[in-house]
């Protein structure tokens, strides 16, 4: 397990109140029963730990699936890597 999808686990389980251990790669967050407020603020959390900004409705990432939010992250740090700083 990565240590980005140990982050975004903890962030899911932290946020919606829910026990880490039903939190799956496979899992989205309806499954996982998380309420759209919720699921806003896990996506606020993610965004602030990893300082990045995740995309809102791009069908390029897929930020429904607890595996999808794991890779936009992975892939936005990435790209963020091989930026030149300001």
């Amino acid at each position: 397990m990565s240590s980005v999808q140990d982050t975004v686990f903890d962030i899911i389980a932290k946020e919606s109140g829910i026990d880490r251990a039903r939190i799956t790669p496979e899992a989205t967050l309806k499954d996982l029963e998380i309420q759209s407020l919720d699921a806003v603020q896990i996506i606020f959390e993610i965004e602030d730990h990893f300082k990045i900004t995740m995309p809102d409705r791009d069908p390029q990432f897929d930020t429904e699936s607890v595996k999808g939010l794991v890779e936009t992250v992975e892939r936005l740090l990435a790209e963020q890597a091989t930026q030149p700083a300001p």
